[in-house]
């Protein structure tokens, strides 16, 4: 990981302070775009990442089906700076113990199976609920890529907690301007993290492409 994160952190961090843009590359054909569905996580991956944060407190509904014109809102990605969206998405509320939402965890691809997921975390600023957001974003990621990072051998973000940190520094350090970080090509996928200043909130994203 130690090539890949830092070509990430450089495009992503310290060049890309920009409002929110996810790229998606296409496949060229029907078959390219049939092994990239095959490939990876699927939606039953929901039971997972639910198992495992009620282990830690965080509850994470049943994942509810999103297939009218509401889908832009919970399952989208920009295609040469334009919004797309995929045929069929499911969404989950997030809630800390106290059943404060947190935000949600969508997932979306076609309806058989899933090409991308992206997990909302919305709190009042960055230091609320840190410890929840870190604990969410590290069980999204190892269970629907991998639990491999640490073996990847960065050195300069050994683990995913010191990624999270390391983009919530930068993010501060900047004047609170909006970023984004991308890691390429972990286990065949593309991580984003984005961090969005809002009126009265901060809104953490984490978007994982096939």
């Amino acid at each position: 990981m130690n090539r890949l994160v830092l070509i990430s952190i450089l495009a992503g961090i310290i060049i890309t302070i920009s409002s929110s843009a996810l790229l998606l590359n296409v496949p060229s054909s029907e078959s390219e775009s049939r092994l990239i569905y095959d490939a990876g996580f699927t939606y039953y991956d929901i039971e997972i990442i639910q198992d495992r944060l009620n282990e830690q407190n965080i509850f994470v509904s049943s994942p509810t089906a999103v297939t009218d014109h509401t889908i832009n809102q919970y399952c989208t990605y920009f295609e040469k700076g334009l919004p797309r969206t995929v045929e069929y998405c499911t969404t989950t509320a997030v809630l800390d113990y106290e059943g404060t939402a947190l935000g949600n965890i969508n997932i979306g691809g076609d309806i058989d199976l899933p090409i991308l997921a992206i997990a909302n975390i919305e709190t009042s600023s960055l230091e609320s609920n840190q410890e929840e957001v870190f604990t969410i974003f590290e069980t999204v990621i190892e269970s629907l890529v991998c639990e491999c990072w640490e073996e990847e051998k960065s050195e300069d973000y050994p683990t995913i907690r010191a990624w999270l940190v390391g983009v919530q520094t930068f993010y501060t350090d900047s004047d609170k301007r909006n970023i984004k970080s991308k890691i390429d090509n972990l286990k065949d996928h593309e991580i984003l993290l984005e961090i969005t200043t809002k009126d009265n909130s901060v809104l953490q994203t984490l978007v994982i492409l096939k």
